[in-house]
This record gives structure tokens, sequence and C-alpha cells, in this order.
């Protein structure tokens, strides 16, 4: 159902992991209910995008912040 494979390490972390071969159709805008912290943790060539935003492009080590209820996505 979900573009990625996830992994609960603790009651506040989960890893998800976006295979290359994704379908981007499966990237859809969306917006999280609660506050989130992102660590870029390995990947090359994908960008995060936030509602009338540029995409940007992202790299390993990079952490940024989501705001719950702000539309975002991955391409």
């Amino acid at each position: 159902m979900f573009p990625f494979k996830q992994r609960k390490i603790n009651e506040s972390t989960l890893i998800r992991e976006f295979s290359k071969d994704v379908d981007s159709d499966k990237l859809i805008w969306h917006r999280d209910r609660y506050d989130r912290v992102v660590e870029v943790i390995s990947g090359v060539g994908w960008k995060f995008q936030r509602d009338n935003a540029f995409p940007v492009l992202i790299r390993e080590g990079d952490v940024f912040s989501i705001s719950a209820g702000q539309y975002h996505r991955l391409i």
C-alpha cells in the first residue's frame, strides 16, 4: 500500500526505505498528522518538495522538519 518499507526502531523513530524503482505515481502529495524530523540516511538523486516551494535535492546526512498538516512529497 505504501511506497516504502518501514521498520520501527522505538516509539519515536521509524526507518522508511524507498526503492529507487518505486513508481513515481506512488510518491504523492500528502500531509502528516504530527510534526516530523527527517534524517536522510542514504540515497542519491532524491528530491523533497514542500507545498508552494521548488523541489530541493536531498543528500545523505540532511536533516529537516516537516510541520503537521504541511503538504509535501518525495520526488
